[in-house]
């Protein structure tokens, strides 16, 4: 019945399926506590592209079209919480070679889709258990990045209780793993407290510049690019 209910009010909108990462995002409170709908993942979910992942492997393109192909082949990516694989599925339209793309995820269902398009997959919770002696030109991460919710305690959108524990954790390492011209573009909202991320970044000696924002309904999605100063 519940998810009968859901279909409905969706199909009654007209908006896309994907809205189920639309209202996670935007916290549909009012819809979720008058239509008292559960929202229940089915066995091999993983989050699935959005305006958050388009808008960051938009960047990323732009990036690498700005290389020459003969220097693209050789780029080492890492796809960090790939999810549907859409960005590490990006980088292979971009002419990255599928065995230079490092796709990692704590979700086996998400690397099982990573793993179709041919690129090498790591199961890991962020940097934890990846070669230290291997380093990145091009790290790419749309995180979990919402505060934690009684409504929305899903790992692929909450970031823990502020929303910004997942990418503290990813800043404490990258500096480790990112090549000493490479680049990082990172992905968070305006639900995403943004002070503490930022003061590590600089303590571990990385630049943050804010790429490109887009407004949404109830947030606004921001893109960094992140590098070694």
């Amino acid at each position: 019945m519940e998810n009968f209910l859901f279909r409905g009010i969706i199909n009654y909108l007209n908006i896309n399926p994907y809205i189920g990462n639309y209202f996670q995002r935007i916290n549909y409170k009012f819809l979720r506590n008058s239509a008292r709908i559960k929202i229940k993942m089915n066995k091999g979910y993983f989050y699935q592209p959005s305006d958050d992942s388009y808008l960051l492997a938009e960047v990323v393109s732009h990036y690498l079209t700005k290389i020459q192909i003969s220097k693209r082949i050789i780029i080492k990516v890492l796809d960090m919480g790939t999810g549907s694989a859409i960005q590490a599925k990006n980088c292979i339209d971009n002419k990255i070679k599928m065995s230079n793309i490092y796709s990692v995820d704590i979700n086996p269902y998400a690397l099982k889709e990573a793993r179709k398009i041919g690129v090498r997959i790591i199961k890991s919770n962020l940097f934890y258990k990846l070669n230290k002696a291997i380093k990145y030109d091009l790290i790419i991460f749309n995180p979990p990045y919402l505060p934690e919710d009684k409504h929305d305690k899903v790992k692929d959108t909450t970031g823990g209780k502020y929303g910004d524990e997942t990418i503290i954790k990813f800043i404490k390492n990258l500096a480790n793993y990112l090549e000493e011209e490479g680049i990082c573009f990172l992905l968070t909202s305006s639900f995403t407290p943004h002070k503490k991320w930022m003061e590590i970044a600089e303590n571990e000696s990385l630049e943050v510049k804010q790429v490109i924002s887009k407004k949404l309904f109830q947030e606004t999605i921001f893109v960094w690019k992140i590098v070694h100063k």
